[in-house]
Order: structure tokens, then C-alpha cells, then sequence
């Protein structure tokens, strides 16, 4: 995949332990892969004092050898977090942080979670009063008029139904949890007969969505690529994408 590499309008800026890290209007989004993009930071928009370097480095196909660096706060590291690959002529003025390992993103005065929106994406919620059916071997888990219907760029239609309308006497909640940069935090069930576990990861709901994403708020997402789903009588073909199966 060619390196594509877009400046952002965004202020950008990060926290660790309560200090800013990064704060730039020049942040580059960088897709290393074709999911979604990294940010990139100019090195004159980096806290350089908390850059401590590291012994470590790594090197990518694309991008060269990295050099990386602990980014430390007082007396709080996090190790390895940050790097710069000095053989791309693209990138070697910019610092790659490792989102997970700072406390806080921010996109102007929003908090951004998971990683950066993918400005090319777009993430549509629509109420609906098509007939919806889910079911599982025979057994049905969902019946509703009034699904309301996620579209992701990229991604199968997804069909969200009220928890009044699903058999959730059918489903088994589980403690796994993900996130998604566009829609918040979900939690997750399985579907299990007599205590054993038939197909993991059938349903999952955000409890409290982004604000992008209220309307789905508390209502159940079924997997279209292991549940039978019929619309309006007619039964979906199932996606085969490993990725659209992580990405509700």
C-alpha cells in the first residue's frame, strides 16, 4: 500500500499525567494501513524535554529505521511511546506517538478516543420501520419494526434494534469491551445453550455513545457475518471481511 499523508485543519494535542505533550495546528494524518489514519506530529510541536531516548528501534518496509523515545512526566514513563523514522524524507520531521500509552486526545476542544477519525469516512444513523428478523440456527434473537440502521463507509449496514424488541433472555453478557473512534465504547454478548457458548460475540450496544452516535444508544448490534439476518422478508448475504467483523 502506497503511504498517504494528509495535513490535518485540527489543533491536535495530547496529555500525559496532566502535561501537555503535543500541541500543533500542522498534525499529518498517516495511513499505515487502509483502516484508519495515525497522527504525526511536527518535532517543534513536541514537549522535547519529556522525550528521553531509548535503546530501542524498529524498522518498517515503508518508513526505514525508527528511533525510539520514553516519553517521561515527574515521575511517570511511558515507555517507548514515541519515534521518528529518520530514513523517510516524508517523515523524519515528525513524531509517531503510541495512542494508547498518553491519557488524552483532543481535536480542538473535543476528546478523541481509539484513534484518529478518518476525515474520508463517514458514519450515517438512521431510524427505520422495516421489518427486521434475527435469528440464530432457527432461534430467534431480535423482531422489530423500527431497527435503526448504522452506515459505514467500508463497512456492512449495520442493524441496531431496541432492547424491548430482542430476546435478551437468549443472550449472554460477557465482560469483553472495544472501542470505536466514531461511536464510543461497547460491551458484548454471547449466545449460549445449557451453559456452552454456540457463537461468540453476537450482539454488543453502546451503552453511552459518542455524541455522533447517541441514536444507538442502549440498542443491541447484531453480527451480520454469523446471524441470519432478514430485511423486509429477505434474508442478507453474510460479509466474509475478518475487519468488518471487528468493526461494529
Amino acid at each position: 500500500m502506497q503511504m498517504q499523508i494528509e495535513i490535518s485543519p485540527k489543533r491536535v494535542r495530547a496529555y500525559l499525567a496532566g502535561a501537555v505533550v503535543l500541541d500543533t495546528v500542522q498534525a499529518r494524518l498517516v495511513w499505515e494501513n487502509p483502516h484508519y489514519p495515525a497522527y504525526y506530529i511536527p518535532r517543534s510541536d513536541v514537549r522535547e524535554a519529556l522525550l528521553v531516548p531509548s535503546e530501542h528501534t524498529s524498522r518498517s518496509e515503508t518508513r526505514g529505521l525508527a528511533r525510539h523515545f520514553d516519553v517521561r512526566v515527574g515521575e511517570r514513563v511511558a515507555a517507548r511511546a514515541a519515534w521518528q523514522y529518520d530514513d523517510s524524507p516524508e517523515l523524519r520531521s515528525l513524531v509517531r506517538f503510541e495512542w494508547g500509552a498518553l491519557d488524552a486526545w483532543f481535536e480542538e476542544e473535543e476528546e478523541v478516543f481509539v484513534h484518529p477519525r478518518d476525515p474520508h469516512k463517514r458514519c450515517d444513523i438512521l431510524h427505520s420501520s422495516r421489518h427486521v428478523v434475527v435469528s440464530i440456527g432457527g432461534v430467534v434473537l431480535a423482531d422489530t419494526h423500527r431497527p435503526t440502521l448504522l452506515l459505514e463507509t467500508g463497512l456492512p449496514p449495520r442493524y441496531y434494534v431496541p432492547k424491548t424488541d430482542v430476546r435478551m433472555d437468549r443472550l449472554t453478557a460477557i465482560e469483553k469491551r472495544t472501542g470505536c473512534a466514531y461511536k464510543g465504547f461497547a460491551s458484548y454478548w454471547v449466545y449460549a445453550q445449557n451453559g456452552k457458548v454456540v457463537e461468540p460475540d453476537v450482539a454488543w450496544s453502546y451503552a453511552h455513545p459518542l455524541p455522533d452516535a447517541v441514536k444507538i444508544a442502549g440498542m443491541i448490534g447484531f453480527y451480520n457475518e454469523t446471524l441470519d439476518i432478514e430485511v423486509d422478508g429477505v434474508r442478507l448475504d453474510k460479509p466474509i471481511t475478518e475487519f468488518s467483523r471487528s468493526q461494529k
